[in-house]
């Protein structure tokens, strides 16, 4: 079993006195492939080099296997680790840089061969085993970097923004040959990356972290449907979630002159301001007809980005700035007016001083 478990760790920054992790508390299930988001200086790769022995927590635990670790050095943890550099040494041949780590744990030849040459098979170099680093591109050094990991076949694997070096298409292209591959091995996984797209589609789990905390973890999608905080729903997400402040007043949301549907959980709210979220692709919109009973809200159209296989929208309505997703058919050109539908199914709800989801 490798179970990842770090309790209560914290660790402050002499300078200014900063706690790069804030106390935080984490269960990595044996298998489990769970993927660490947020932005520049949130704590996320601290986190991570705690628990491969890089760093020292001031306080708390790192158990993998249910063996306390948090004073062992990092040889001595079962794991592997790929940095964002590639780390691989120019001068060594692939077949020698997969097989460094064997090496230095003094594995014999027939072993070492083996173990090689799987690693190899799994990233698709076996046909680049006797190549230099120099003879490679991005992609492939990246591959001999997540190959070395593998080879020592350690209980858990680390991943510090292994594709940030990588183009968009080669990221793209790498990013589900790692899933693919991971998976396969069935190796517990922690990664770290500030890239959403690249949480989204990698974990079974996504922690999102703020200021050295954890502020929400669970499965991708559940994170992205139902933000326990607006800086989740600002976060994740491109274009990241709308909000928009608005009064509760006998079932309905209101802003200014304009209201929609509100759900009878914002009763307890009633007359009350709440902060409101909506995903811009679940916004639907519709030409402003002469028709009164037309539903939705009125908004104007400043800005069309057409992206291939979708559109997005700036518009500005009552309650501020708006982005929308509409299909690639969609014809419209800044200065049209729309009427917006924003279903009470797809709203989500904050208090609007704490940024906390409403129960």
């Amino acid at each position: 079993m490798a179970a990842v478990t770090v309790t209560n760790l914290v660790k402050t920054y002499p300078s200014g006195n900063r706690r790069a992790t804030d106390d935080i508390s984490l269960d990595v299930a044996d298998g489990e492939f769970v993927v660490l988001v947020g932005p520049s200086g949130c704590g996320k790769t601290t986190l991570l080099r705690m628990v491969a022995g890089l760093e020292t927590p001031d306080s708390g635990t790192v158990s993998i296997g249910g063996r306390d670790v948090t004073r062992l050095p990092a040889r001595e943890r079962g794991l592997s680790m790929v940095f964002q550099s590639y780390a691989i040494f120019p001068h060594l041949k692939v077949r020698q840089n997969i097989g460094f780590g064997l090496t230095m744990q003094k594995v014999g030849k027939a072993e070492w061969n083996t173990r090689v040459e799987r690693a190899a098979e799994l990233l698709d170099l076996t046909d680049y085993l006797d190549r230099h680093p120099a003879q490679l591109s991005g992609g492939q050094r990246q591959r001999v970097a997540v190959a070395r990991a593998i080879a020592v076949d350690a209980d858990v694997l680390l991943m510090d923004e292994p594709l940030s070096n990588l183009d968009a298409l080669l990221r793209l292209q790498f990013r589900a040959e790692l899933k693919k591959i991971v998976a396969r091995l069935g190796t517990t996984t922690l990664y770290v990356t500030h890239d959403q797209a690249e949480a989204m589609s990698l974990g079974d789990r996504v922690a999102v972290m703020r200021d050295g905390r954890i502020a929400q973890i669970g499965a991708p999608m559940d994170v992205y449907d139902h933000p326990g905080e607006r800086f989740v729903g600002g976060f994740l997400g491109a274009p990241p979630m709308n909000f928009f402040t608005a009064t509760v007043h006998h079932g309905n949301l209101v802003v200014d002159d304009q209201s929609v549907p509100a759900p009878a959980s914002l009763a307890a709210w009633n007359d009350k301001k709440v902060l409101a979220g909506i995903r811009a692709e679940n916004i639907t919109i519709t030409p402003i007809t002469q028709d009164r009973a037309q539903e939705g809200v009125e908004a104007e159209v400043e800005v069309a980005e057409p992206t291939g296989s979708a559109i997005l929208l700036t518009v500005r309505w009552a309650g501020g700035e708006l982005k929308v997703q509409t299909g690639p058919g969609v014809r419209v050109a800044p200065g049209d007016r729309l009427r917006l539908d924003l279903p009470a199914a797809a709203l989500r709800f904050y208090d609007p001083e704490t940024g906390l989801a409403l129960a």
